[in-house]
């Protein structure tokens, strides 16, 4: 785990984490209403639509939603922190891996729900049924329409070819989004090459890796390299935009589905666990079976431009237009199981 969380008081980090989280949740539990329940949730999440979701399951169902929202990784460790005693019913999360990892710390339990068994696509569930993708991304490779032939580029690995030397913008590998894309990678190709793809990326940077996905979008329109790897929903997230010149970057872009003629492209996922002691069980598995529901499923895409999971959900104008590609079929606990071992690679590369 590569984040480090800094606390400016005294005591040890973990137990001022505990705190600082339990007070967030006791300040967000009572706010008043009239309620036959409520469930708790620990999101990574931070999109304005999830809230909207949210106060309308309540709308409907009379349960209160209380969030809770940081990184995975500090939500884990939350979860750990608390044990027995923490309030979360549901773990809330944008990657396999992280979700992986809080089943592993054996922070999950299995979701008894026939309506998600038959609802979810078997390689959207856990084996186990401790978690479950809702929605998800494509890892797409986006590239200058004026500096970057169509042939030139189709997979990944052409990123790290000496074509592009100097052309290349990423954010830094210590997001999941690229831990998780690298993990594909090795569990399909081994560490030999991976390792030597990751060093013809690094060695082909344009510039050190810095901003979010958005901001790579925007240094590829401006000149600063010619190509990238971003999630889809980034593009349209922009063409969306109040300010006319991050519009304009969708002008000056494209992007494509890499590897289309082998594995597939890789994707990450939006996804839900159910927590080992979750107090408001029953409740934690109404909401859960809210969020496959067509409405939700359709809300997220026609919205926040997500893939949904499930089949014939109204897909947004720009999924529309972007077409159907071929997915990454890997199992999906693989992204947590090589995570480990993925850092360490890009860490011995130099992408920081």
């Amino acid at each position: 785990m590569r984040s480090k969380i800094k606390i400016c008081l005294f005591g040890t980090p973990t137990l001022l984490m505990a705190i600082c989280f339990s007070l967030v949740m006791l300040f967000t539990s009572c706010s008043g209403g009239d309620y036959i329940g409520e469930v708790n949730v620990y999101s990574h999440r931070h999109y304005p639509v999830d809230q909207e979701i949210f106060s309308k399951f309540t709308e409907e169902t009379g349960i209160k939603v209380n969030v809770v929202s940081a990184s995975a990784d500090e939500l884990i460790t939350k979860l750990e922190i608390e044990g027995s005693r923490s309030p979360a019913d549901i773990l809330i999360t944008v990657d396999a891996g992280r979700l992986e990892k809080a089943k592993q710390a054996n922070l999950l339990q299995p979701i008894l729900s026939e309506k998600l068994a038959q609802r979810v696509p078997s390689e959207f569930m856990d084996k186990d049924k401790q978690w479950f993708a809702f929605t998800y991304r494509a890892r797409a490779i986006a590239y200058s329409i004026e500096r970057v032939k169509p042939e030139e580029v189709k997979d990944y690995e052409d990123l790290a070819l000496p074509l592009f030397n100097d052309r290349v913008v990423m954010r830094s590998s210590e997001h999941t989004y690229n831990q998780s894309l690298v993990a594909s990678i090795l569990a399909h190709s081994g560490p030999d090459e991976t390792m030597n793809w990751c060093r013809g990326l690094t060695e082909n940077f344009s510039r050190a890796p810095r901003g979010n996905d958005r901001d790579q979008l925007k240094a590829v329109a401006a000149g600063q390299g010619d190509i990238t790897i971003c999630n889809t929903y980034y593009v349209a997230k922009l063409a969306e935009s109040a300010q006319a010149a991050e519009r304009e970057v969708v002008n000056k872009v494209r992007i494509l589905f890499p590897n289309q003629d082998n594995r597939g492209t890789h994707i990450n996922i939006s996804g839900a666990g159910l927590t080992r002691y979750a107090p408001n069980k029953d409740h934690a598995i109404l909401l859960l079976e809210y969020l496959l529901s067509d409405e939700v499923q359709t809300k997220f895409s026609v919205e926040n431009h997500e893939y949904p999971v499930i089949d014939g959900i109204e897909l947004s104008p720009w999924l529309q237009e972007w077409g159907e590609f071929k997915i990454d079929t890997l199992p999906l606990f693989k992204l947590g199981k090589y995570n480990e071992e993925a850092v360490r690679i890009v860490d011995q590369c130099g992408w920081m």
